[in-house]
């Protein structure tokens, strides 16, 4: 049987704020002893980027992202340097970002940019389609539904598109990338654009 469980992880990702992938990977070299796997964490120094979350970042860099002519992207990624904004790891996360949403479209930055009056539509079809469940049962799978709605349209809940057997998330490639540059760094806005696409 499996020690690590799911809230176990998020336990861990909510003290740390270190990536799921880390955390799982943590949990499980500790037969998932919470107090060791925050140590682990903390000696590869993924748990301080949730410390860092606070900072002010006021530099970074706007990048674009153009495919083959059809699709173009513009991002704002900040960061608390000028120093670290000119960094080539930086630069790079910036312009994996944008091809990102070139590719995966999404319509937020993150869930909480997603206005109250879209969630409840969306959890109003979701109850349409499963009438006639238990209530308890109904809002376990209408929380499943959303959560799949928000990998969509959210970029932090997207699978990175770069690596997509390892299922990270674009917010934990952020996590790690804070990590390893010791700063914040945030996804301000984005703009896509597509030919064809009705405005």
């Amino acid at each position: 049987m499996n020690p690590v469980s799911s809230i176990t992880v998020k336990e861990l990702r909510e003290q740390t704020g270190a990536g799921l992938m880390e955390c799982k990977k943590a949990l499980t070299e500790t037969g998932g002893d919470l107090e060791k796997a925050r140590d682990i964490l903390r000696q590869k120094g993924i748990a301080t980027a949730s410390k860092k979350a606070s900072r002010e970042a006021s530099e970074g860099i706007v990048s674009s992202y153009i495919h083959m002519d059809k699709v173009g992207v513009l991002v704002e990624v900040n960061c608390e340097t000028d120093f670290v904004a000119k960094t080539d790891e930086f630069r790079q996360l910036v312009k994996d970002i944008a091809m990102q949403i070139a590719a995966a479209t999404p319509l937020y930055v993150k869930r909480e940019d997603v206005p109250a009056v879209i969630i409840n539509k969306e959890k109003e079809i979701y109850a349409s389609q499963i009438s006639g469940k238990p209530p308890h049962i109904a809002e376990k799978i209408i929380d499943g539904k959303l959560e799949k709605f928000y990998s969509d349209v959210c970029l932090l809940d997207q699978i990175f598109i770069k690596d997509p057997e390892q299922k990270k998330k674009i917010n934990d490639i952020i996590t790690e990338k804070v990590a390893r540059l010791g700063e914040n760094i945030i996804i301000k806005r984005f703009a896509r654009f597509q030919i064809g696409e009705k405005v």
